[in-house]
């Protein structure tokens, strides 16, 4: 009976063994690595279509304020339709002018300043955007080749409970366990097809977020990816201010100084000067006029805009400091959580996993041979398939953390260092 029963179980495994080997092998699909889904989101992404107009944008808003106010063509008729002698059109006197408005106090240059400014900020803008979606898609990818890993682990452990539920029925068809047993290897296997079924649909929906983001199919994966570790973790840069979060806040400082360099220009009026020719219809004459306009700063003297400009520049630098301090902080804790995944990626998938599956294995014969009841092998199954779970899980959270520390020391555009 024990041969019989070995038989039935070593069959079992084989099937399993050879089932799992051949599935994949048997896929002709391409595989889709990360570069590859990368690639598929940027050409599909809108946000990045956006970012790019959003430069484009800030282009044309440089040339927008480089530009200088333009000249006024001025005509005046005086000394129509009166009475007496001005009368219809006998003592009209007619002016043609042309007035230009001088900008005082810089004003151009500080517009340009500003749109300068502005213009580093979506340059930056872009950068952080392809650096969130290279976040995003990692994410989205690791959380769908995680998914495939618990599927598959969920799928082997309802072959191994199907397998013991046929070695608890031939030991109680025999008489050599009670019928106990076989209801409680029943309700494992019940068990583990419940785990194998919230697997698939957790695998379903992160291939669809996967496939959602890149805009094309994804039917195969890069395992070999997820299974990889760094022997070094990830490098930190010496500042926060290196990062695209410190040089954006940066950017913004910028931006509010040179919005009070124009809010202080501002305050100096504009001064319109105006040459014209006059006529004269009574004597056919022919006069020049001058004109000088000065605005008077009595209700608005632009001592508000530069107080409210102040202000919003000292917002600014206090934001840029606690952005500085938040980007630390976060790399220190994402490169942390990296090595802390790492080592317990490597552990999990090392030293424990060969423990756990010798366990396993050493279960599987005592409890065939008669040796071990049936709670040891299934408690030395259920660490196996924690132990691979635990596995999966810290392969996740590194490369999880490993993405969220590359996005925070994302490269900085060159020209946003050049305006630094």
């Amino acid at each position: 009976m024990h041969r019989i029963l070995a038989a039935v179980l070593a069959a079992s495994a084989c099937a399993s063994a050879l089932q799992a080997q051949t599935i994949p092998l048997s896929k002709a699909d391409p595989v889709l690595t990360l570069d590859g889904a990368l690639m598929a989101a940027g050409a599909a992404s809108p946000a990045i279509a956006a970012a790019r107009s959003g430069v484009k944008a800030a282009q044309a808003q440089r040339s927008v304020a480089g530009v200088r106010p333009n000249p006024s063509l001025d005509m005046m008729a005086e000394n129509v339709a009166g009475t007496g002698i001005y009368n219809g059109l006998r003592s009209t006197e007619t002016t043609l002018g042309l007035s230009i408005p001088l900008e005082l106090g810089n004003k151009r240059g500080a517009r340009v300043a500003v749109a300068n400014a502005q213009l580093d900020r979506a340059t930056l803008n872009a950068a952080m955007m392809q650096a969130d979606l290279r976040l995003r898609v990692t994410q989205a990818y690791n959380d769908a080749a995680a998914a495939e890993r618990r599927l598959t682990n969920a799928r082997e452990q309802v072959g191994i409970a199907n397998a013991v539920l046929r070695g608890a029925k031939v030991r109680v068809s025999a008489g050599r366990a009670s019928p106990l047993e076989a209801q409680r290897a029943d309700v494992a296997r019940l068990n583990a097809q419940g785990a194998a079924e919230r697997a698939e649909r957790s695998a379903s929906v992160a291939m669809g977020n996967l496939v959602r983001l890149i805009d094309r199919d994804a039917p195969t994966l890069d395992v070999a990816w997820f299974n990889r570790i760094e022997m070094t973790g990830p490098s930190l840069p010496v500042s926060g201010q290196d990062t695209l979060a410190g040089v954006a806040a940066q950017a913004d400082l910028t931006t509010a100084t040179a919005q009070v360099r124009l809010a202080r220009s501002q305050r100096v009026p504009t001064v319109t000067l105006g040459a014209a020719a006059r006529r004269l219809e009574a004597s056919n004459d022919t006069t020049a006029v001058f004109s000088l306009s000065v605005p008077l700063p009595l209700f608005n003297n632009g001592r508000a805009s530069l107080d409210l400009a102040s202000a919003q520049r000292q917002q600014a630098d206090a934001q840029r400091r606690m952005a500085l301090l938040d980007v630390e902080q976060a790399m220190a804790s994402a490169n942390a959580e990296a090595e802390n995944a790492a080592t317990t990626a490597r552990n999990a998938a090392g030293p424990t996993l060969a423990v756990a599956q010798e366990a396993a294995r050493i279960a599987r014969i005592g409890y065939r041979e008669g040796k071990f009841g049936q709670l040891d092998l299934l408690e030395a199954e259920r660490t196996l398939a924690d132990t691979r779970a635990a596995a999966i899980d810290a392969l996740a959270a590194y490369h999880d953390a490993k993405a969220r520390l590359e996005r925070l020391t994302a490269p900085v555009p060159t020209d946003a260092k050049d305006a630094r």
